[in-house]
Parts: C-alpha cells; structure tokens; sequence
C-alpha cells in the first residue's frame, strides 16, 4: 500500500500522519513472518542492500514462510530504532518503509528516530484516539472471517 492510501485509511478513522507514524511505531516489538515481507526484499528498490541479503538467508524465494525476522534490532524493547531502521533504509514491511521515502511523513520519522520522548508521548496520545473509535455494529458492521479483507 503507498503511503497516500495508508494517510487516507487513517483519516477514515479519525486519525491523522502523526498517528499513522506514532502508531507504526508499535512494529518496534516482535516479528514478522517470511511471507509477509518476501517481495520487499527480493524486488524493492528501497531497501538497504546488505539487508535485504541478510533477510534473504532466512527468507529464501520460495518456501519458509513462516520463517520470522524482527521487526527492529531490538524486537523486546519499545524504543525508537524502528525510525532508525527506516531512515537507513531497513524497514522490514513495505508498509513501514513507505513511511520514510520521500514523502509527507519523513520529517516525522526522522525526528522520532532521534527523540525517543517525543515519540512516546506521540504513540500514547495516539493508541488513546485509536481506542476512542468505535466499532460499527449492527448492520454497519460485520465480523470478519479474514481480518484482512471484507467479507
């Protein structure tokens, strides 16, 4: 998804840029599955290439999907080398690296990459509007049997 679509889906939500990047920020903890970011490292241009080497040797073209990587060096820590990874181009997600590419919303991830207050006063002022959005019930919403798609 560009970075644009991922600006507006927030907006849907009441949410703005500032969000959107307080709130990825969360990828500074755990790991993400092989699947979910093979094309990133075999087919993007935005990337670091000793990373995407490095990631290729658990990550192979086809085949251990499930294999996991971290999402930052310090997948336990909530700290702000996420930002940094993005800045030097290491981001695992092609959704986390569109946040630092030349757009809106690189000043934001740069400053979070060097100031780890701001970023957290950011990201909880942030999961706080998140939680204040409510869910559609009813007949304006649905449960989903796939969360990542409509039904």
């Amino acid at each position: 998804m560009d970075l644009p679509a991922l600006i507006n889906n927030f907006k849907n939500q009441g949410l703005n840029a500032q969000d959107l990047v307080a709130l990825s920020g969360g990828h500074t903890l755990g790991f993400a599955q092989c699947a979910l970011f093979r094309t990133r490292i075999y087919n993007e241009t935005n990337i670091n290439p000793a990373f995407a080497r490095q990631l290729q040797s658990n990550c192979p073209r086809t085949g251990g999907d499930t294999n996991l990587a971290p999402l930052d060096p310090t997948p336990a820590v909530f700290d702000t080398k996420y930002f940094s990874n993005l800045v030097n181009k290491k981001g695992l997600l092609h959704s986390d690296q569109v946040l630092f590419n030349g757009g809106v919303t690189d000043g934001l991830v740069k400053s979070y990459s060097m100031n780890s207050g701001s970023f957290s006063g950011d990201f909880a002022k942030s999961m706080v509007k998140m939680g204040n959005i409510k869910p559609l019930t009813g007949k304006n919403g649905q449960v989903r049997r796939n969360c990542r798609k409509a039904n």
